[in-house]
């Protein structure tokens, strides 16, 4: 006698998405950089090589010009803030903050967890910092790179989750382990060497918090044109910089960021009558 299979039924259980916004709050500074306009042009369609008169007429870096193309800016004039940071950075550094906690997977938190929104807002007054980086050649060679520091910042994300394989409260643990083992943006905590962008999750009515929120837009416009120097080390070499540019007559790029003329803010030494070529600092 034949055997008769039964027939199996599959049962899928239904998914719902939980969400919940955390106020973040930067434990170390935030150092943001992107590719820039000028690089990824160069990528698109790669310039001709320079003869030796053009090297021997044009500086090797231009620390303010890079200074301003380093960030993600905003150009909407009713945004909250012109500095922004991709979203994609908070899922990271929870996704690697996975592979340190129990009971967690990479995979799987980065496929179950999302930050809404391409970019975030981020809330601060920017300085400029110029640091020594290893070039990725062979030799690891040595070289200048100067970018937008952030000391003290903030933001608000919006993240989602799939429930019920994950919970409000694991899903929130690990975005504040993230913020301590990971951190975001350029020489941060998960990276190994360097202990920059960690953060902590805190209240809407956290004083800090909200302090430097209020540091808004203007604040950073503001900043972006008349820079102020993150420590003592870019303030000498940023002074070195601009008077070997003036004694060897070279050309720069520098000039001032790309705003509306309503937004504008004057700097110091437009206050104080003096002539701005975009490459001083105050």
């Amino acid at each position: 006698m034949a055997s008769q299979k039964k027939a199996v039924g599959i049962d899928i259980t239904a998914i719902q998405y939980g969400c919940f916004d955390a106020c973040i709050l930067g434990t170390t500074p935030l150092i943001i950089n992107r590719v820039s306009e000028k690089g990824m042009r160069e990528l698109l369609q790669p310039s001709e090589r320079k003869n030796s008169a053009q090297k021997a007429s044009t500086a090797k870096h231009d620390p303010f010009a890079e200074f301003r193309a380093s960030p993600y800016t905003d150009r909407n004039l009713n945004a909250p803030t012109l500095l922004q940071h991709l979203s994609a950075a908070f899922k990271g550094a929870m996704a690697n903050a996975a592979l340190d906690l129990p009971g967690t997977n990479k995979q799987q938190i980065g496929r179950l967890t999302w930050v809404l929104r391409e970019r975030v807002h981020i809330f601060g007054k920017p300085k400029i910092f110029s640091s020594i980086v290893r070039m990725a050649d062979i030799n690891r060679t040595p070289d200048i790179r100067t970018r937008v520091i952030i000391p003290e910042w903030a933001c608000k994300i919006s993240v989602e989750f799939v429930k019920p394989l994950l919970k409000e409260v694991g899903v929130a643990n690990l975005l504040a382990s993230a913020g301590i083992t990971q951190g975001i943006g350029d020489w941060r905590t998960g990276k190994g060497k360097g202990t920059y962008g960690c953060f902590k999750i805190v209240n809407a009515n956290d004083a800090e918090w909200n302090r430097v929120v209020k540091l808004g837009r203007k604040v950073q416009v503001a900043a972006m044109e008349d820079p102020e120097p993150y420590d003592q080390e870019t303030e000498e070499l940023l002074e070195w910089w601009q008077r070997e540019v003036k004694n060897r007559g070279f050309e720069t790029s520098a000039k001032s960021v790309e705003l509306e003329e309503e937004e504008r803010i004057p700097t110091r030494r437009e206050a104080r009558g003096s002539k701005r070529n975009g490459a001083v600092l105050a």
